[in-house]
């Protein structure tokens, strides 16, 4: 009986120490459980620490890189301002010269069209109504603000081209013509400016300017034949031949 309460006790004993281990290690595991989810906070914490500074890390590095092409786009900025203030001191030099050569060829311009408009008045009194009219549209496109002067010049060189071209041209035309105080629809034959003849449409009467006198004369009949054969080749309504033709020569 003493055996079995003795090896009861030895069986007891251990087991009454391995409560009091029991609550001992309970405390442990408590500990190293607490110990262990602060570590894994802390971890967590870490890791959180890590991705934020990698993120940092990225940020800054595309801060850098959009700085870099902040700085090259100014310096791109900068050279397109120093060429455009350039060209504004070129456009300005440009408008100063504009301006200085206006100066200088209005007043030629001017001259130009005097002098066209008198020589016109001197001038064989061929189409005289057309040459008139052309000098009156040279002054009138002088006022013209819209016209600038490159143009205004080339109207006037296109004027003068003309005038030069009736000297090397043969040309038959109608007009009116004041014969006895009677008007009358007569046919004008010019040669260059060596000769200006005109005859009536019946072909009866002709006549010719006198340039001693600086008016037309009558040709009493002399040249009617030729006259007429003279005007039907510059409408190109006969062959070319030679003709005869008054001509009178200054004193």
């Amino acid at each position: 009986m003493k055996k079995i309460i003795w090896a009861l006790a030895l069986l007891g004993a251990p087991l009454l120490v391995g409560s009091s281990d029991a609550q001992d290690l309970g405390g442990i595991v408590e500990v190293s459980q607490g110990a262990t989810a602060d570590g894994v906070a802390s971890q967590v914490r870490i890791d959180d620490l890590d991705d934020e500074t990698d993120q940092l890390t990225r940020d800054y590095r595309a801060a850098l890189k959009q700085l870099a092409a902040l700085r090259e786009y100014n310096g791109q900025l900068e050279k397109l301002i120093d060429g455009q203030k350039k060209e504004m001191v070129s456009i300005r030099q440009q408008i100063e010269d504009v301006t200085n050569v206006d100066r200088t060829i209005m007043p030629l311009m001017f001259r130009m069209i005097d002098a066209l408009e008198q020589f016109v008045k001197l001038d064989v009194p061929f189409l005289s109504d057309e040459r008139r009219a052309r000098v009156a549209n040279l002054r009138a496109l002088m006022d013209r603000s819209d016209a600038n002067p490159a143009e205004k010049y080339r109207k006037i060189l296109e004027a003068y081209e003309i005038e030069n071209e009736y000297g090397r041209t043969i040309e038959a035309y109608e007009g009116e013509m004041d014969i006895n105080g009677e008007a009358r629809t007569v046919a004008f034959l010019r040669i260059g400016r060596v000769a200006l003849v005109y005859q009536t449409l019946d072909g009866e009467e002709s006549g010719a300017w006198d340039r001693t006198q600086a008016q037309f004369v009558d040709l009493n009949g002399d040249f009617d034949s030729e006259l007429r054969k003279a005007l039907r080749i510059a409408k190109q309504q006969a062959a070319p031949d030679l003709v005869v033709v008054p001509v009178t020569v200054g004193q």
